[in-house]
């Protein structure tokens, strides 16, 4: 059910969803502006009202942030560019890893190029490297944090401290630019 609510002078719409499942009030804000609240069996709209006031700057700095995503540069690459740069995606990504993996010396079976809706990169169980075509339009940084991180997968198939330790290894500034590949992923 769509509703609204007076957040700091601001009227904020949003969508209440009732769920069986959920075990305690969801604030959900989206890249398109959508402002989810879900609410488990049980709480009155009156209780997520209070807590939506008590989030109410958390919700308006996330709105404002995808605002600001939205209207920046921001470009759309279609299933047809992936058929133009997957070769070259695949060139360049091959050879970082080779470069990268100097330090490592780790052994993988293959590397696969993909037009991903919601990913960079993954790294199976078989120790194939999977990457997203779009990895090709990202500045160099990211691109090779990007190829470490799942380079680093190929002996941690987690995200332990281990795997950390792994990635800053070759990266240390990894955190930033980690935070710099969610903000960029909204823009592709």
């Amino acid at each position: 059910m769509s509703e609204k609510i007076n957040l700091h002078n601001r009227l904020v719409s949003y969508t209440t969803r009732r769920s069986k499942r959920a075990k305690r009030l969801r604030l959900a804000v989206y890249c398109d502006g959508n402002f989810i609240v879900t609410l488990p069996k049980g709480i009155k709209k009156s209780s997520a009202q209070n807590y939506i006031v008590n989030k109410s700057q958390w919700i308006l700095n996330k709105l404002d942030f995808f605002k600001k995503i939205s209207t920046s540069k921001a470009f759309k690459l279609t299933p047809d560019d992936y058929l133009k740069h997957k070769d070259k995606a695949l060139r360049l990504v091959t050879k970082r890893i080779k470069h990268f993996n100097k330090q490592y010396g780790f052994r993988y079976k293959k590397i696969t190029i993909r037009n991903q809706k919601t990913r960079w990169s993954s790294c199976s169980k078989k120790k194939n490297l999977n990457f997203n075509f779009k990895i090709a339009f990202l500045p160099e940084k990211l691109r090779d944090y990007i190829i470490v991180h799942e380079l680093c997968h190929l002996r941690e198939l987690n995200h332990s401290q281990k795997f950390w330790n792994l990635v800053a290894k070759v990266i240390p500034e990894y955190l930033e630019i980690n935070k710099e590949v969610k903000i960029f992923s909204l823009k592709i």
